[in-house]
């Protein structure tokens, strides 16, 4: 008696992950070290000082972190109220941070008291930042206002009342001591130079700005502010050159790579993205457990730190070359495929004798069922594993094949009740367009309607399914007349674009043009 074959898989070709240099740069990070702080990470900003410590303000702290410890090296925690936006000074011995009881706090990094205390707001501040003469603090409240004040003296210098919301984002140039830029929720980015009593430059972002960041040599600023990264041209007077829109929730935050070539975004869907800064197209894109408030690169690129909403730090940081080469050494340390098949060829001499051992074939549930002539349950099992169904479609559609092969595929779809029904056909509204499936699926979906006609308009489930198929096929019939048109007026283009010939007829005794289609 001859042995069940089982039913053949085919193996459709599978688009593989494109491997460029970016994902090669942006893979070469180690498994990320979490800490859990005391509230969501709001704000995290690296020393531009050997070894780069970095300041994560969370809840009513600020913890500062070595660039490889786990617990912090020191902690601010003179805080009434939560703290935002701590930031060092360009020297990193000073940092500023700002809080919800409207004050703004002073500390040298080596002390733990607040050298200065900054009162005039009136609201939480939630934007600090240094000048690029060290000697100026930028900040940014609720009470819609932002401030300058000198450090030596602990006094106001200017402040500024334009904005009509909260400001929640800020930056100072590096290349001039004046000018900065913030953004609020009234939708608005301006640009003040502290000389004049007014902003110089307004930009509408049309959504709530979370984030503001310059370029190196800053005559380009991005902002961040709902769905949408925009990039600006302050040379040309704020005009707008990019609209990005790649995440599917708020963007917090901005960062940019050392270099200046890749953009970083991180949002509320937990996502950070990756971006060329030369065309602004997405080159990688990390995930993370929870949704992103801040985001900050060490110089060089050597860490990516990540704070979350859930109070969670993530730290990766980016394997040294030793490593690289132990991981390479374990790579090669592992069996290589001549060891498994060692003896698989191995021919017996004459006066061998062989002791064979029966291999017993495993079938799968629905190769059972078809060994047993139980056709519809065949089908059945397979379309109740609902995650085979959905990730492995290939399997349903070679049980449906076998069964049309054998000329039962009509009986298996036969005498199904209201609920087997809907499930066939929600395995077929989500896979009968896929190119891979459609000449089995459209058999299939033809007998379906043949067999259960009689029966339209008795289930309102099945109806709304029937309903779904059928604009589902009409729309894929409408795409491939499209492509049959622009298929013939590239036929056209590409004829008309080869060279014209000239045959010579003989009797005539003179040349003809021939055109290009009657030249092969």
């Amino acid at each position: 008696m001859a042995s069940f074959k089982s039913t053949k898989i085919p193996i459709y070709p599978k688009l593989g992950e494109k491997v460029t240099p970016d994902t090669l740069y942006w893979k070469n990070y180690k498994a990320p070290v979490q800490i859990k702080e005391f509230g969501a990470v709001t704000s995290i900003d690296f020393s531009s000082l050997a070894p780069h410590n970095y300041a994560v303000t969370a809840s009513t702290r600020i913890h500062i972190y070595g660039p490889f410890s786990t617990e912090p090296v020191k902690t601010f925690t003179r805080f009434k109220d939560t703290a935002y936006s701590g930031k060092f000074r360009s020297d990193g011995q000073l940092l500023v941070a700002g809080c919800e009881d409207s004050m703004v706090r002073l500390f040298d990094v080596s002390g733990k008291v607040a050298l200065r205390v900054f009162k005039g707001h009136t609201k939480g501040v939630h934007v600090t930042d240094f000048t690029s003469d060290c000697y100026h603090i930028l900040t940014g409240s609720d009470d819609y206002t932002c401030r300058l004040w000198d450090i030596p003296n602990s006094t106001e210098l200017t402040s500024y009342k334009e904005h009509t919301d909260y400001i929640r984002c800020g930056i100072t140039s590096k290349l001039n001591r004046d000018i900065f830029i913030t953004g609020s929720y009234d939708h608005t980015l301006r640009v003040f130079d502290a000389r004049v009593e007014k902003s110089v430059m307004t930009m509408d972002h049309s959504q709530p700005v979370e984030s503001v960041l310059l370029y190196p040599s800053e005559g380009l600023l991005v902002s961040a502010g709902g769905r949408y990264v925009k990039v600006w041209d302050l040379l040309k007077g704020g005009q707008p050159l990019v609209s990005l829109k790649n995440h599917h929730k708020t963007v917090t935050c901005l960062s940019l790579s050392s270099n200046g070539q890749r953009l970083l975004s991180a949002s509320l869907d937990r996502h950070v993205k990756i971006y060329n800064t030369t065309n602004y197209k997405v080159v990688h894109n990390f995930d993370y457990a929870a949704s992103i408030l801040s985001l900050a690169l060490a110089p060089d690129d050597e860490s990516i730190v990540v704070g979350m909403t859930n109070g969670v730090l993530s730290i990766k940081h980016r394997k040294s070359p030793e490593e690289k080469r132990e991981m390479a050494g374990k790579q090669r340390m592992q069996p290589v495929y001549r060891i498994f098949v060692k003896g698989r060829n191995y021919v017996p001499k004459k006066d061998d004798f062989l002791v064979s051992k029966p291999v017993k074939s495993h079938l799968a549930k629905y190769d059972k069922q078809l060994k047993k002539f139980n056709i519809s349950k065949a089908l059945d099992t397979q379309l109740r594993q609902i995650s085979c169904t959905i990730l492995i479609p290939e399997i349903t559609v070679a049980v449906m094949k076998e069964l049309d092969r054998r000329g039962t595929l009509k009986n298996a779809l036969a005498g199904r009740d209201e609920q087997n029904l809907s499930q066939l056909l929600n395995f077929l509204i989500g896979n009968v367009v896929d190119p891979r499936f459609t000449p089995v699926l459209v058999t299939a979906t033809e007998m379906i309607l043949d067999i259960y006609q009689a029966v339209v308009g008795q289930s309102s489930v099945v109806d709304r399914q029937l309903v779904r198929l059928q604009e589902l096929v009409e729309r894929e019939v409408d795409y491939q007349q499209d492509l049959l048109e622009v298929l013939g007026m590239l036929d056209t283009l590409f004829a008309a674009s080869l060279p014209r010939k000239e045959v010579f007829i003989l009797g005539l005794g003179k040349h003809c043009p021939r055109s290009p289609t009657l030249s092969h």
